[in-house]
């Protein structure tokens, strides 16, 4: 029976070990002896200038419009609870009620002092009208002026006690304690047979208003002022109106739009940021008070060039780059962007209308590389299409 021999490859000579070991060694050399790579293909689209929103998107964070601490007025013990928590409540509605005995009492005292002084000014008076009578038969010009200072002073202690009846009224209202505005009432810090001082630092409930909500923006002065310069020269025109709209922290954009409530007024010394402050129609309260939301301001339009983002890259330090097509060469360029519209970023600086943008083929691609343009299209979700080639007729 025949055995084959196993295969063993071919010795290298003494001049193919020698090329193999500068190959290992040299890269390049090695690329030399594989020949030219040959272009890169490139899938580029033309570019275009469009007259386009010009908007900035900002993070921003929910406010309530108004919210109150609920805190006692005078002392006592908690009788009653009368709000159910989470419900919303009017301006006015009662949330505790406070034991009102004393002050009860403490207002029966004060109407009867009240009653004591009005009769102590009516005896006074009769007093004096009666020497006022009899001046000059018995009765002297100095009884005369006692007389009548002793209505001032019963006048005076009948002052003083309508304001202690008054006082002490407004104490026993205070033994309701109502919610000053209209809003959704929180679970309540104490219990029924609670003793709580008046005026004390911790708070019964709290009351928040949320519809409308406020959500509060920052934008660096660096950037308003860039804003402001593209005004200046023309490049952006501002609209009657800033459109504000808000995206929820579900990515969901919310159906209502904003109305700019208050423009910052000074930069903070510690952000180098401006404030403003937006309100929101919120009858459904979908935007709650702490959270942390994205607000777009369209400011006007401007002529810029769009560029697709997805054919774009930003290094770490932030500078936006793209490659554009220029007789046969991949040429970096560094961009000047002012915001994003749909997929697109809006560049004013670094590209113009009519050159050809690669928007396929980025993955090897590089400053000064030997392109093969191919026409393609681009979707707003980045998909990038060959374009067909034109039929010819038979």
């Amino acid at each position: 029976m025949a055995h084959s021999l196993p295969h063993r490859p071919a010795p290298l000579t003494w001049l193919g070990a020698v090329a193999f070991s500068l190959c290992l060694t040299h890269p390049a050399l090695a690329q030399m002896m594989r020949g030219p790579a040959g272009p890169i293909a490139a899938g580029v689209i033309t570019l275009e200038q469009a007259e386009v929103p010009f908007s900035v998107t900002l993070p921003g964070r929910a406010v309530a419009f108004e919210e109150v601490d609920i805190r006692p007025r005078v002392g006592g013990t908690i009788a009653e609870i009368t709000y159910e928590s989470g419900r919303q409540v009017e301006t006015g509605a009662t949330l505790f009620r406070i034991e009102g005995d004393t002050f009860e009492v403490d207002v029966a005292a004060a109407e009867a002092e009240v009653a004591r002084a009005e009769a102590a000014v009516s005896a006074a008076e009769s007093t004096r009208s009666r020497y006022e009578r009899l001046q000059g038969t018995g009765v002297t010009i100095e009884d005369v002026e006692t007389a009548r200072v002793a209505v001032l002073q019963n006048k005076a202690e009948l002052s003083s006690a309508q304001a202690a009846l008054k006082l002490a009224r407004l104490n026993l209202e205070r033994t309701e304690i109502k919610s000053p505005i209209t809003g959704v009432v929180a679970v309540p810090e104490v219990s029924t047979g609670a003793i709580v001082t008046a005026n004390q630092s911790d708070a019964l409930t709290t009351v928040t208003r949320l519809d409308p909500i406020y959500v509060d923006v920052e934008e660096s002065s660096k950037r308003l002022a860039e804003v402001r310069a593209l005004v200046d020269g023309g490049t952006l025109q501002p609209g009657d109106d800033v459109d504000v709209t808000l995206t929820l922290e579900n990515g969901v954009q919310y159906d209502r739009k904003g109305t700019l409530e208050s423009p910052g007024t000074r930069v903070s010394t510690t952000t180098g940021t401006f404030e403003f402050r937006i309100r929101f129609d919120n009858p459904e309260r979908h935007i709650m008070p702490g959270q942390f939301l994205r607000v777009e301001l369209e400011l006007g339009t401007t002529r810029a060039v769009l560029v697709p983002q997805g054919a774009t890259s930003r290094a770490a330090d932030g500078t936006l780059t793209a490659f554009v097509a220029v007789e046969g060469k991949a040429e970096e360029r560094e961009l000047t962007e002012h915001g994003s519209f749909k997929n697109a970023w809006i560049v004013t600086e670094g590209v113009a209308a009519g050159e050809a943008l690669i928007v396929d083929g980025l993955s090897s691609m590089r400053n000064g590389a030997e392109v093969a343009t191919v026409p393609v299209t681009i979707s707003e979700a980045g998909i990038v299409t060959e374009t067909a080639a034109p039929a010819t007729g038979g």
